[in-house]
């Protein structure tokens, strides 16, 4: 009998009637006895020299317990931020990395840059404490744009990035590259932005910081996707803590797509300041400072060009991007346009040669890290752009040139020319699943049906991959990471048969009580009710690396499967103990432990109990207890994959785009439970959609002021912006290499979703000679390649 919460089944989270009913723990729920609050003074230049701080004011103001500078956490000796990801420009020379420290000393870099902090009574009090500081600035020239900060004359954001290069880095074979294009018989070119966005979730970062003078012990509970990694950087590198001193607890997170996995400057400034002044502190940021201090995503210039034979065939793929850093290194921001960048500019295309050029600026902005996705939609967005484009070049149909140079599902495992090897997936099947799904052969009626209302039609198609499972640590290592990427897990069964499992990955939206819950229910038939699913705080968990990547399942559900091997060994010698059988004749099948060829068997509960309670154990053989840890470290990483298609429908009286039909066909491998999964699509793709719409976060480039630094500027896709959402899958391509089989599919309708919208509208504006449009493709923009384009078709 099929378990009905085991793997396969849609179960309804289980997280969500708290959060639905308001009894979520957020960061910001958490209140302590004596507790204060903690406001940022933060630099309205982008650029400046800070000549000095009078706090004599703010000191006077009422409710105020101290106000603190740079120059108190450098009395203290309080370390700069780490950078986590260490990339070597082509000359073999690392990238620079200059020092970025909690509260700025002596020189602020980007609007928002913290030089001192207001700790009060209330929040209320720290905050109009925060405008009596008086900060003498000399403001100095700012630079904004990546193509400005690269020039020869453009401010220097830091001395010892000359030039404002953090690195200048390349993959693959130039002259392999450069001798395919001497041989093609046709080039395809594009210059495009992979526009800069902010992170946006739903709660904003918060952090509390305490102090047991008792124990000398610190407790940190912060908004983040990996409390381990927080401990790690902040205890070793910026504050001095040992790891058995210091408590991470990131407790419920509301979203963080990325953004909460960095290690920021608050959690420090809490920490070292509740031990200073002897009571808890509490910073939580209002959305005005998320805007202007959450790590952005994005912020890509580039050039690319395809060469092709007379076929259609990909010869050599080139590109050149030049990404914005920010002002300074987040935890993981050289990764990003690296190595989870242009390791992924093949696609899902048996192009032979590829060579990419990627060099990263410092600009006075706020620091760019991973944001959903994290440099896999960047390059999804500008490979399916190129193939569009080539496509028009070639003369081929543009679902034809993609399946003339689709990898095939017998070349696999597949050996790409920029490092990786896809183990798995037949790119082919969803393209042929998803042309009758969107009924492609009745587009042309769909789009003179619309023509006749005066609307202009397009449809996309964005055939996307992306590496996930972020692992395995030897060649993440090799690639310049400074840490592990594993995963952890403890199973705990108790003498009553329920269970707790201990995992190191973070949920902040995923369903892992959910999820996880299932994988014990189906192997142990445990009802899902009795499966408690452990996270986010240090003092409980081994230790672990977090959710981001899509790695939650591929690497910390494998984890758990690995510790469940350890419970089911044991098991299986308990049961053998009680059922007086051989070891090797125990079968475990639908959660009961069975001898072979016998009636003879037991539940898991029975087990447990005995576990627990050994009265007649072999104890020499056999110790008390059932519970077991274990730790998993990947072969390689997941490769989800899948064909995404959009159509649109335009006003060219106003540029207004609606989407009217969007479908998803995806290979995540082995699927645990479709409801969340399709729940994870449908997120991805709207935020997909709103990166080519609507999203868009801007700063002057001569001020460095950001200009979109609200909702009234900003503008985030809301539910008339998407159509519903048709998803399918397929499971016919499981991952070889973990014991699940599983791929992920947390970031796979943002990678795949940006393209094919952007797609859609250029081939909605094809009768206006449109062939690119860089993002967001807003009304007024449409308008006006609309306007522009409409005298000239007239003089024709």
């Amino acid at each position: 009998m099929a378990n009905p919460n085991g793997v396969g089944a849609s179960v309804r989270r289980r997280e969500d009637p708290r959060f639905l009913t308001g009894r979520g723990n957020y960061t910001d729920d958490f209140k302590r006895p004596n507790m204060t609050h903690m406001v940022h003074v933060r630099s309205p230049y982008a650029h400046a020299l800070v000549k000095g701080i009078d706090a004599s004011a703010a000191l006077a103001a009422p409710g105020v317990v101290a106000v603190l500078t740079g120059a108190d956490m450098e009395a203290d000796k309080v370390g700069s931020l780490p950078c986590g990801w260490q990339i070597h420009s082509k000359d073999g020379s690392p990238m620079k990395e200059p020092g970025h420290f909690p509260l700025a000393r002596g020189r602020v870099r980007y609007v928002g840059d913290a030089v001192a902090v207001v700790i009060a009574e209330t929040k209320d009090q720290a905050r109009d404490a925060a405008e009596l500081v008086m900060v003498d600035y000399e403001e100095l020239p700012a630079v904004a744009a990546s193509t400005r900060a690269a020039t020869p004359d453009a401010p220097q954001v830091h001395d010892e990035a000359p030039g404002n290069v953090c690195y200048d880095w390349h993959l693959g074979d130039k002259a392999a590259v450069d001798a395919a294009f001497a041989q093609a018989a046709h080039v395809a070119k594009i210059d495009l932005v992979n526009n800069r966005l902010v992170p946006n979730a739903m709660e904003p970062r918060a952090a509390l910081g305490e102090y047991d003078p008792s124990s000398g012990e610190h407790t940190l509970t912060t908004t983040s996707q990996n409390p381990h990694v927080i401990r790690l950087l902040m205890g070793a590198f910026v504050l001095g803590i040992p790891e058995h001193k210091l408590r991470v607890v990131a407790p419920d997170v509301g979203g963080g797509f990325g953004s909460k996995i960095f290690h920021y400057g608050e959690e420090a400034v809490v920490t070292w300041a509740a031990k200073k002044i002897g009571r808890p502190v509490k910073w939580t940021a209002d959305r005005s400072e998320s805007f202007l201090t959450d790590a952005h995503g994005r912020d890509h210039v580039s050039h690319a060009e395809l060469a092709m034979d007379k076929d259609g065939h990909f010869l050599g793929l080139r590109v050149a991007t030049l990404a914005n850093l920010g002002a300074y290194l987040s935890t993981f921001a050289p990764s990003i346009p690296t190595y989870l960048y242009a390791t992924l500019l093949a696609g899902q295309y048996k192009t032979p040669a590829i060579y990419a050029e990627v060099k990263a600026v410092f600009t006075n902005t706020a620091p760019v890290d991973a944001y959903r996705g994290a440099g896999r939609p960047e390059a999804c967005y500008l490979i399916e752009r190129l193939v569009d484009i080539a496509a028009g070049v070639a003369g081929l149909d543009r679902v034809e040139i993609r399946r003339r140079n689709f990898i095939p599902a017998s070349a696999m495992p597949y050996q790409t020319p920029v490092a990786l090897q896809y183990d798995s997936g037949d790119f082919a099947k969803n393209l042929d699943i998803a042309l009758p799904l969107v009924d492609y052969d009745g587009f042309a009626a769909r789009k003179a049906a619309s023509k006749a209302k005066g609307k202009l039609r397009g449809i996309g198609f964005s055939t996307y991959i992306e590496a996930c499972g972020i692992a395995p640590s030897n060649v993440a290592g090799a690639l310049g990471a400074r840490a592990g990427l594993y995963e952890s897990a403890e199973v705990r069964f108790h003498p009553t048969g329920s269970v707790t499992v201990f995992t190191g990955s973070h949920s902040h939206g995923q369903g892992h009580e959910t999820t996880f819950a299932q994988l014990v229910s189906q192997r142990f038939g445990v009802p899902i009710e009795n499966v408690e699913i452990v996270h986010g705080d240090t003092a409980k968990i081994p230790f672990g690396m977090g959710t981001y990547g899509s790695r939650s399942l591929a690497v910390g559900g494998s984890a758990i499967v690995k510790a469940m091997d350890k419970v089911e060994r044991k098991a299986k010698k308990i049961a053998a103990h009680m059922l007086e059988a051989a070891e090797t004749d125990i079968e475990i099948q639908e959660g009961r432990f069975t001898v072979a060829g016998t009636d003879k068997s037991l539940g898991i509960g029975d087990i447990a109990l005995q576990a627990y309670v050994p009265h007649n154990f072999p104890l020499d053989e056999l110790e008390p207890g059932l519970d077991e840890q274990a730790f998993y470290d990947p072969k390689n990483f997941t490769y989800p994959n899948g064909c995404h298609v959009c159509e649109v429908e335009i006003d060219p009286d106003t540029g207004v785009t609606q989407v009217v039909a969007f479908s998803a066909v995806d290979d995540f491998g082995n699927v645990i439970n479709p409801l969340i999964v399709e729940g994870q699509v449908h997120g991805g793709i709207v935020q997909g959609i709103g990166q080519a719409l609507l999203e868009n976060c801007v700063y002057d480039d001569e001020s460095g002021q950001l200009l979109t630094g609200s909702y009234m500027d900003y503008c985030m896709p809301r539910a008339d912006d998407v159509p519903s959402f048709t998803v399918r899958y397929h499971e016919d391509q499981p991952c070889t290499h973990n014991p699940l089989g599983v791929k992920g599919c947390g970031e796979a309708g943002t990678i795949g979703a940006s393209a094919a919208v952007m797609n859609a509208v250029v081939d909605a504006l094809g009768d206006f000679g449109v062939t690119h449009l860089d993002m967001p493709a807003t009304p007024e923009k449409i308008w006006r390649v609309i306007q522009d384009a409409t005298p000239a078709m007239a003089a024709e």
